[in-house]
This record gives C-alpha cells, structure tokens and sequence, in this order.
C-alpha cells in the first residue's frame, strides 16, 4: 500500500497549530515570571529591604509617583532609586502592600493595592507620628527583554 503524505497546506496548518501552543505557554509563563518578580519587589517593600526591592531593576529603571492625577516625584536610575528608597524607610514605623488584583496589559504588570503605614515622624498639624495611614492605588511595571523592570509608576 503507498503511503500518502500530508499537502504542503496541512502541514503548514500544523506547525501553526503547534507554533500558537507554543507562544501561548511562552506567554504564559512569561507573565507568571514577571508576576513573581513584583511579588518579589512588594515583599521587599514591606520588609524595608531595599536589596531586595532592587534585585530585579534595570539600571536605568524610571519610578513615578503620581497622586490626584499630577507626578509628584520622578526619579531615574538605580542609584537614585536605592537612594530614595532609604530616605522613605525613614518615614514610617510600618509600612505594608498588598496586592488585591494582578493585570497584564500590554507586556506590562499593573497591580492594584492596599496600603496600610504608620507614621514614623510628624509630617504636618494633620499627619502626626503614630498615625496609620491607609490607601489604595495601582503599581504600573514595565520590564525589558530580560524581564528586568525599566519603569514603576504608583498612582494613587
């Protein structure tokens, strides 16, 4: 009996078909690297453990503060970003994120949170040290190819 083989077309059909299987589970597992690395990074920021916070940033990573809708803090690059980072642990007596919903939207990570801190110092006649502050707000991360994060927008 001879055998037949398969058209040029059917053949073209299943190597897409395997092809689309493969950029799905790449995708994926992409998605749940780059979740693992903000879980990484919020532990970090909760623990006040800025090596760890920093593990996963690019050395040129833009991080943005944005409340009421203005940016009222940019900085770029690492080393100001350590720098900062420092500064801000100074602030708070404690200080915890936690993420209540994940999205992946456009190759980047948005993580909505709740956010809980207690004032270490007196920031105004309202804001008094002791004071536990509570807040909600989204975290945007951006990474590259080596899923190093590039930019960090909290928006809140």
């Amino acid at each position: 009996k001879k055998k037949t083989m398969p058209t040029a077309g059917a053949l073209l059909q299943i190597f897409q078909e395997i092809c689309g299987e493969l950029v799905r589970r790449y995708k994926k597992l992409m998605m749940k690297a780059r979740e693992a690395i903000v879980e990484n990074y919020i532990t970090g920021y909760n623990e006040m453990d800025i090596p760890r916070m920093v593990k996963d940033l690019d050395e040129s990573v833009v991080f943005k503060n944005v409340s009421n809708g203005e940016v009222d803090l940019e900085i770029n690059g690492l080393e100001s970003f350590k720098q900062q980072a420092q500064d801000a642990i100074a602030l708070f007596s404690e200080r915890k994120q936690t993420i209540t919903a994940i999205r992946h939207q456009n190759g980047a990570v948005e993580a909505d949170l709740s956010y809980r801190a207690v004032l270490a110092k007196d920031f105004s006649d309202d804001l008094k040290k002791g004071q536990e502050v509570q807040l909600t707000g989204t975290s945007i991360f951006t990474f590259n190819k080596d899923n190093k994060i590039t930019s960090l927008t909290d928006i809140s």
